[in-house]
């Protein structure tokens, strides 16, 4: 096996738990299912996707480098990806979240690539992806295998993720409309992603190269 499976596991979860995080790209998908329906906020899922995928490019270019050449980079890399989980994840706990905001726009008939390229503008113009992928990634590749088909494999989990977790939104979003969405709820989500992205963290600063 390419990557085992405690590895895929893990990443799995890791990035699982950092997309589902509400965040500018959330509540972007959210409020266009709101305003004009769950097919049109596809189009913005799509958008965010594509975003995070040359994120993951653009950090991918160097990583096989940097880690075959210093083992004290992979080390420096390492640690600053389990900060920034335990950033990440304070920073959940900590927060004071209230409900998503949420307003309804007038029905547009816009066509669907400026709804995506509005998607990918959010994501892209937020760094939180790079800096994620650059941190983290280097930890989940194996250098004595090809190192090209495991970052294969770890893009498509994410893009996977991306699709399905900001679907989830957007169904939230498109609901929103006849029953509303409750700020405990987003509390609740909150607190969990922040428990699990420190969880995360703790489990990657044991792990040895």
């Amino acid at each position: 096996m390419i990557i085992p499976l405690d590895t895929l596991i893990l990443f799995f979860l890791t990035t699982f738990v950092v997309v589902l995080s509400p965040g500018p790209a959330a509540i972007a998908v959210t409020a266009e299912a709101a305003s004009n329906g769950f097919k049109r906020s596809l189009f913005v899922i799509l958008g965010i996707a594509a975003a995070n995928i040359v994120y993951f490019v653009l950090s991918a270019t160097g990583i096989a480098a940097l880690i075959v050449a210093s083992s004290t980079l992979f080390s420096v890399i390492k640690w600053i990806g389990v900060a920034y989980l335990l950033y990440l994840g304070l920073s959940a706990l900590l927060s004071r979240s209230g409900p998503l905001s949420i307003k309804p726009e007038e029905k547009q008939v816009g066509r669907h690539h400026r709804v995506f390229f509005r998607g990918f503008i959010i994501e892209f113009s937020n760094p939180k992806a790079l800096l994620y992928f650059s941190a983290l990634l280097p930890q989940f590749i194996n250098i004595e295998q090809a190192i090209i088909p495991q970052l294969l494999i770890l893009c498509a989990i994410t893009f996977l993720l991306d699709i399905v977790c900001y679907s989830l939104y957007a169904y939230l979003g498109w609901k929103s409309m006849s029953v509303g969405l409750k700020p405990l709820a987003i509390k609740i989500i909150n607190k969990s992603a922040g428990a699990m992205l420190i969880f995360a963290g703790l489990k990657m600063a044991s792990v040895e190269r």
